[in-house]
């Protein structure tokens, strides 16, 4: 599923991505060279980079 439109950003882009990247949903999508354009996703794109972050911190604990 796309999470940005604008930037042609998926989500499991985003959500790899968030693993390599520190920061919001910003710095996420400059990590992937695709800065934000209009926005409307950002809010979207910060719960799944939390989502995910949390997520494998559960795991790395687990392990």
């Amino acid at each position: 599923m796309y999470i940005c439109i604008c930037n042609a950003i998926r989500e499991t882009d985003l959500r790899k991505a968030a693993l390599k990247s520190e920061g919001d949903a910003t710095a996420t999508y400059k990590s992937l060279g695709k800065p934000p354009k209009c926005g409307q996703c950002l809010v979207k794109a910060g719960e799944i980079i939390d989502q995910e972050r949390a997520l494998f911190s559960c795991e790395k604990v687990a392990v």
